[in-house]
């Protein structure tokens, strides 16, 4: 079956992502200790902000270990995701149809990351910039600011929490549960695909990949 599967992820790339994805959950649970008055008595234990804090600093420390891994890459990756053309738009207008059981043919071709996995990473990388300056001037700042600017910077660590925990529910479920979303999982899991799944879900990113090795096949040199 080797033959009828294409790489989607390398091992570096599901590395990152879990590494990112699990410390995103420990600072989720940690964080709701203080904003969720319920929790209130967990977050009296200064354990919990110590996780808090070490998790951030992981969150800042893998993307830098990974820019500076793989620098071409990453500049890609924000690249990519920054730049949005016609077909993701006509994309956005389809998926509602499509992801409730209508035609997938009206699906415009995607590339390596689809227009709704582009959004949701245009979204997480936003966030976790926000996340990031605003944590810094409240771990680091706290007493040298004056407070109405502290509860402003609070509020906006709260919007980056809100809007991000509501996009990761999305995609979880599309990555995760959809059920025409069912390789998705297991590409970040095994780093592989089936070759109809990438001609469905990724038809750009199929053809450029499918185009590289013919030439790749071409010019090497025959062994008859």
């Amino acid at each position: 079956m080797a033959h009828h599967e294409v790489e989607r992820f390398s091992a570096g790339a599901r590395l990152f992502h879990w590494t990112v994805t699990i410390t995103a959950i420990v600072l989720a649970i940690t964080g709701l200790f203080l904003w969720v008055p319920a929790f209130g008595s967990l977050a009296e234990d200064s354990y919990s902000r110590i996780i808090h804090r070490v998790a951030a600093v992981i969150l800042v420390a893998a993307p830098l270990l990974f820019f500076i891994s793989r620098p071409g890459r990453a500049l890609h990756f924000v690249k990519y995701i920054f730049t949005w053309g016609k077909d993701d738009i006509e994309w956005l207008k389809a998926a509602p149809d499509y992801y409730f059981g209508g035609d997938e043919k009206k699906m415009p071709p995607q590339g390596e990351m689809n227009t709704g996995q582009k959004l949701w990473s245009l979204v997480a990388f936003l966030s976790v910039i926000g996340f990031v300056v605003s944590g810094a001037i409240m771990w680091f700042a706290k007493a040298s600011i004056p407070a109405e600017l502290f509860l402003w910077v609070t509020i906006i660590h709260d919007l980056c929490f809100i809007v991000s925990a509501s996009m990761t529910l999305v995609h979880l479920y599309l990555g995760a549960i959809h059920p025409r979303m069912t390789e998705s999982l297991k590409s970040m899991l095994k780093g592989k695909v089936s070759v109809e799944y990438a001609k469905h879900h990724h038809g750009k990113w199929y053809a450029e990949i499918s185009k590289g090795k013919e030439t790749d096949n071409k010019q090497a040199p025959s062994t008859h």
